[in-house]
């Protein structure tokens, strides 16, 4: 294992000994090449530079107590980039050269992989993009994937304590029917501005309403939204929304406690019921959310008054990161053994 402390690291980029590549030519995949160096040489006509022919995706691998390394459902990661490849007319990467490449590059960079007892992961960065050279508007013939990794320490510098977010209303991070679902580069592009504007005024993240309307719930910043009330965990339904892997895993285990889930859309009016309210993803796992401020009218949604963790969303977190580093059983065959 590498001498790093572990303690100290944020969630941010952090170069490790290896990374994975594939590419895409003559509508045939390359072998997996292995590289050293961090930078990729791409043509400067390259259509994902141009025209956004680019998605990804965030996983995690986790050291449990007992040494083993443990890759967190890694079929589902591959299920969305294949979804974002059809959404943007990109060559799809095959599922055996996923799997290859996954645990080649996590085997490689084993040594990063942190400790149990430092709460951290190895975070994997899958990336795939027109990597062609056109100036005409269509989809490359040519394309690059990607698999690099680091070490990460919590998303939010508060760790797992509740966070304050912001209502906005003049910005959109996307719209129905347009990518919202797919986890392309161009829907962070567009919540780039809001949310840099809701850290500069004091708040962890920017909460988006429904494009059409804004009359309802929709992204959490580079999270998905969930609040809980009268035993039920309830989340968005958007067309708008990306499907986040550790939402639908919450929902599961939420159910496992005898919760009811619900998948629907959230009125504004709603915020005022929720006991608790929290927005979760790969990065954060679960941000409780202490207080939520409508910036346009300033009205406040208090979840949160002594700054602790509500007991719900306090037992999802423990319950998933317990599947996730092996300290309980896998009753959903969620993790894989490296």
């Amino acid at each position: 294992m590498k001498n790093i402390d572990w303690s100290k690291l944020g969630f941010g980029y952090y170069k490790t000994d290896y990374n994975v590549r594939a590419y895409f030519k003559d509508g045939k995949w390359s072998d997996v090449e292995v590289s050293d160096k961090d930078t990729l040489e791409v043509n400067m006509a390259a259509s994902g530079l141009h025209y956004g022919q680019q998605a990804f995706e965030g996983m995690k691998a986790f050291r449990g107590k007992d040494g083993q390394v443990r890759v967190f459902r890694w079929e589902e990661n591959f299920k969305r980039l294949t979804n974002s490849s059809e959404g943007i007319m990109m060559a799809k990467v095959p599922e055996d050269l996923f799997k290859k490449m996954l645990f080649k590059v996590i085997e490689l960079n084993k040594d990063y992989v942190p400790p149990r007892e430092t709460e951290a992961a190895l975070y994997i960065r899958p990336v795939l993009f027109g990597s062609g050279a056109q100036v005409g508007v269509k989809p490359s013939s040519e394309y690059t994937f990607a698999i690099f990794v680091m070490p990460v320490g919590p998303y939010f510098k508060e760790g797992f304590k509740p966070v304050n977010v912001q209502i906005v209303r003049d910005a959109d991070r996307a719209a129905p029917l347009g990518t919202g679902t797919l986890k392309v580069g161009g829907n962070y592009a567009a919540s780039l501005k809001s949310g840099e504007r809701a850290h500069e005024e004091g708040y962890a993240a920017a909460l988006y309403l429904d494009a059409k309307e804004k009359k309802y719930v929709d992204e959490c910043g580079p999270a998905n939204f969930f609040g809980i009330k009268d035993n039920t965990y309830v989340t968005p339904k958007s067309s708008s929304i990306l499907p986040s892997i550790t939402n639908k895993s919450l929902i599961q285990l939420a159910e496992d406690m005898g919760l009811k889930a619900e998948r629907r859309p959230i009125p504004m009016e709603e915020l005022e019921t929720f006991e608790e309210c929290g927005a979760c993803g790969t990065a954060a796992v679960i941000s409780p959310i202490g207080k939520i401020v409508d910036r346009q009218s300033g009205k406040e949604y208090v979840y949160s008054k002594d700054g602790n963790v509500g007991p719900t969303s306090q037992k999802l977190y423990d319950e998933l990161r317990a599947i996730q580093y092996g300290d309980k059983p896998d009753p959903h065959g969620w993790v894989t053994i490296v």
